[in-house]
């Protein structure tokens, strides 16, 4: 609480105001020199200046006089002896000004008609040499009202008040958790006041790094604030909360190591654990962790921990270390012959849900691999991935199908010169079947072994009709197929056989349109011989002869005969 404020600096100002409500105020400072004032109004005509303070009870106590054109004569024999002295200007000077010197001095001033007096009040302030802090509390618990310090600010007057401060915000006394109980204490011999404060604070968490600190403001001739260092505390609760921390490589795998930490908030914090490890209880000291080494699948599941000292508070933690194995069967080297089944099986053991792919020669495939009837092409490189997170696991296998070699194919081409034939022969097997001929040839061709097939081209130049054998072998039997091949020359003797028909097919479609032309003469003709019939009969009727008739119809029954006969040849 505020002892003094600037509101009861004024008040007691005014008290003593009040008192010589008619007399001229001065203030001076605790152990220095005072002037006080003497308000003469006609100098020329002072005769006697005197000098006079007020004693109490209605009692004066004379110090000094000043005859016009005399020496001062100092009169006090009491507590101002060498202590005062008188202006030029008929001032008193007061040195080592002491808080009894609060009262009022007159000054007295004789004319030649009459005396006038000038009473002056003083007051002395002084302000505090600091303030201390004593009787600082070790630490602080949270929730219980604690005595946090006390602050004292020396030998002041008036008498200061203290407020006290949290992070320089001021504490109200009664609000929650604050409690402040000041005292004045006045020096018996030098009259000078002592305020003491002490501070009561319940503490909260947030207080753990809060700064405390008390101060003092002298508003009286000169203002001045002084304040303590700032003051820090240990703030000590009890543990509300724990947690139980793995430390742990993610993914967790086997043979890794597992850390587990058990954090609590107590201030000072917990030194001591038990951790219960899968039935066990195992308690540590001076630390808070406890390792895991080379962990296996088995130590999956609930782990805990709690303060020894309060079992009770207890924080736990699911642990589960990943694995994933798989078995492929049958795996590296497969031998099979093609028309077989091959069954394949891959076993999974995985800590969590799997994911597989397959390749075949480094190439993705988009479903597993299934063999219910072997063929040359399943040969290869298979490779399964089995993924789990971040966990990857791989198993192979290299299939080999094998078998007797088949000639799926044997055909023939003349070359694009016309001057050869081309026999390809297309086999199956595995291993890679040779082939060979019944017949010598250039340009022998053969293509890469891919997928148990090959394919085997020759070049040759029949002279003669004849049957070519391919031949296809390999250790595990032979095929052999023939194919008809004609001579190159009876090819040229077909091909102009081919030609000349081609052209008695021309023939006859000119002789068919030169038919159609003489069967179109002869209905002209037709027509015109019933034409001339029916002009004789009608010459006859007029008795007309036409001249021309039977010429004309010879040279017809001529054309008709010589067509006949072109159509003929």
């Amino acid at each position: 609480m505020h002892l003094l404020s600037t509101g009861s600096v004024v008040l007691f100002l005014a008290t003593v105001l009040h008192q010589v409500s008619s007399q001229k105020t001065v203030m001076g400072m605790y152990g220095q020199t005072l002037e006080i004032p003497c308000n003469k109004e006609a100098a020329e005509d002072v005769m006697i200046t005197k000098w006079k303070y007020d004693k109490g009870d209605g009692l004066s106590g004379y110090l000094l006089m000043k005859k016009k054109n005399k020496d001062v004569s100092i009169s006090a024999t009491d507590e101002y002896k060498g202590r005062i002295s008188l202006a030029t200007n008929s001032s008193l000077i007061l040195s080592a000004t002491k808080l009894s010197d609060q009262r009022t001095f007159t000054c007295m001033v004789s004319g030649s008609s009459d005396i006038n007096e000038y009473p002056v009040n003083v007051i002395i302030y002084k302000v505090p040499a600091g303030v201390e802090v004593s009787d600082m509390a070790q630490e602080l618990e949270i929730g219980k009202l604690t005595k946090l310090a006390t602050c004292v600010a020396k030998n002041a007057n008036p008498a200061v008040d203290i407020t006290w401060m949290k992070n320089n915000i001021p504490l109200i006394d009664s609000e929650k958790g604050v409690s402040i109980r000041a005292s004045v204490q006045v020096d018996p011999v030098s009259g000078l006041s002592s305020t003491s404060s002490t501070l009561e604070y319940s503490a909260t968490k947030e207080d753990t790094d809060a700064q405390f600190s008390c101060s003092t403001q002298h508003n009286v001739g000169v203002e001045v604030e002084l304040t303590s260092p700032p003051l820090t505390f240990t703030i000590t609760y009890s543990t509300e909360n724990i947690v139980l921390q793995v430390l742990a490589p993610h993914p967790l795998v086997e043979g890794a190591n597992v850390t587990l930490k058990c954090m609590a908030d107590g201030n000072p914090a917990p030194t001591s654990f038990n951790f219960h490890l899968k039935g066990d209880v195992i308690p540590v000291k001076n630390t808070d962790t406890y390792t895991l080494t080379a962990v296996s699948r088995d130590i999956t599941g609930e782990y805990r921990c709690s303060l020894i000292d309060n079992p009770a508070m207890m924080a736990s933690k699911n642990i589960t270390v990943n694995y994933l194995d798989i078995n492929l069967s049958p795996s590296g080297k497969i031998v099979k012959t093609a028309g077989e089944a091959l069954e394949l099986s891959l076993q999974i053991d995985a800590s969590g849900e799997s994911k597989v792919s397959w390749t075949k020669d480094n190439v993705k495939m988009d479903k597993e691999p299934m063999f219910n009837k072997l063929k040359y092409s399943d040969s290869g490189h298979y490779e399964s991935e089995v993924k789990m997170g971040a966990l990857t696991d791989k198993a192979s296998f290299d299939l080999v199908v094998e078998g007797a070699p088949v000639i799926k194919q044997l055909s023939k081409q003349r070359s694009e010169d016309g001057q050869h034939k081309v026999l390809i022969c297309e086999a199956e097997g595995s291993p890679k079947p040779s082939v060979s001929w019944s017949i010598n040839g250039t340009s022998l061709d053969e293509s890469a072994f891919i997928n148990g097939k090959v394919t085997h081209k020759i070049t040759v130049v029949p002279t003669a009709n004849l049957t070519v054998s391919c031949t296809v072998s390999n250790e595990f039997g032979v095929d052999t197929r023939d194919i008809y091949v004609s001579s190159l020359f009876e090819e040229v003797r077909v091909d102009k056989r081919a030609d000349q028909s081609e052209d008695a097919d021309q023939t006859k479609l000119v002789v068919g349109v030169v038919v159609g032309l003489l069967i179109a003469v002869m209905v002209i003709g037709l027509a015109y011989g019933i034409y001339q019939k029916k002009s004789k009969q009608g010459s006859w009727k007029t008795g007309e002869k036409e001249n021309g008739s039977s010429e004309e119809e010879r040279k017809l029954e001529e054309k008709v005969e010589e067509t006949s006969q072109k159509a003929e040849v």
